[in-house]
Formats: C-alpha cells, structure tokens, sequence
C-alpha cells in the first residue's frame, strides 16, 4: 500500500462493451477513465477491482466517488473477456486497446481515444478511498492548462489521479514515440497540485491511498474499522 507514484504506439482499436452504457444528457465536458487492465500480480492473482472495502467493491467505491463530477465513467480494460466482468455496473462505458502490456499509458491513450469531454479524470483501479471534493477540486484548478497533477515533491507525482485535457493527449501520443507517463507530463503545459493544498477537502489524503495485495487490505481493514 502507498500513497504517491510514478508510469500507443501506432492506431489502437477500441472494442466498446455498452449494454448498459446510459448517455449523458446534453454535452460531455468531463470524462473519467478507471484503468484496470493491470495483470494483478501484486494481488495474488487476485482482481484488485473486486476487492471489498465497507461493503462495495474497489470498482464500486469508485464509481460512487468520481460520478458526481463527470459525466461519463469509462474503464479501460485489457481485453472484450475482462469487459465482461463489468457488465453488471450500469451506467458505464467499458473499452480496451488491442495494445497490451506497456503500462498505463496504452490504457489512458485508448481511454483518450473513446471519451467524449475533453477533460478527463485518470485514476488506477486499486484506489478505494478517492474523495469526490479533491477530483472536483483538480478539474476546477486545471484552468487552460493541459495537466492538473497532484505532487507530493518535484519528484513524486500522482499520475493516476489526475485531469488531463483529452486533445493535448491525443496529439501528444500521435506524435511522440516514446510511450511514458513523466516524459508526456514534463513536455506538456501542466499544473502541479502540491497535495497540501488538498487537505482542506481531505486531511490525511486518504484519496491517494493505493492497495496492491491482499495482506495490505487486511491491514488497511484493521486500521481504517
């Protein structure tokens, strides 16, 4: 468990799984993009998306949290199989990238790719705790800029808990053929959020609470009752 961090080529395809995909009325402006196509081996194989927290899963939590400042929710998963997994969320676009296994970068750009707002909410899948007032706090500090990213140090960054504006990535990642979160981030026009300007909306910063394994939730479950 942590609290801060760190990280297509070519045409990606989207495959969209949208029974119960809901549009939004009216225009999109913000989007949300949960990446979970990760291979959970951190987590014993386990799918750190389902893992329980106060009754709802990670993917639930979440959901409730990032819902009431966006417009769309979609998740980036890994493949058609793993979109299935989600199908009984309402209300949610679930796409993938047929470019699999370089980091959570192919999942943002396909993210990118598949929103309808040009302002996006990244997150990782593994983040129970995201509180609704910091999310709606980045969108409203992102300003012109193309990047609101929190930062604990010049150094550490909260890449997966962050608005992006959708057309700088886009032409960014159909120009650059280097495919890492730091470097797109440093050459883009960004707006560092220094997370002690967030504790006014939440003091101990629980939003960037991550969890990777099993016998971390056991312990997150024992401090947290």
């Amino acid at each position: 468990m942590k609290t801060g961090d760190t990280e297509n080529g070519g045409k990606s395809v989207a495959v969209q799984h949208e029974q119960n995909f809901v549009p939004a009325a009216g225009n999109v402006g913000r989007s949300a993009l949960i990446l979970v196509g990760g291979e959970a081996r951190r987590a014993n194989g386990e799918e750190k998306y389902f893992f329980r927290y106060k009754g709802k899963t990670f993917i639930e939590r979440q959901i409730d949290s990032i819902r009431p400042v966006v417009d769309e929710i979609i998740l980036v998963a890994r493949d058609p199989g793993q979109c299935r997994r989600f199908s009984h969320l309402a209300g949610i676009r679930c796409i993938t990238d047929v470019r699999r296994g370089i980091g959570p970068i192919g999942g943002l750009h396909a993210g990118a790719l598949a929103a309808r707002g040009d302002l996006l909410f990244v997150s990782a899948c593994d983040m129970p705790c995201i509180r609704t007032s910091v999310v709606r706090h980045l969108f409203e500090a992102i300003g012109d800029s193309d990047v609101a990213i929190p930062c604990w140090n010049p150094e550490m960054l909260e890449p997966l808990h962050a608005i992006y504006r959708r057309s700088a990535l886009t032409g960014y990642l159909e120009n650059h053929d280097k495919f890492s979160l730091r470097p797109m981030i440093r050459s883009l026009k960004t707006r560092y959020i220094p997370v002690e300007e967030l504790r006014q909306f939440d003091p101990d910063l629980m939003t960037f609470t991550n969890i990777n394994r099993l016998d971390e939730l056991q312990r997150f479950h024992e401090e947290n009752r």
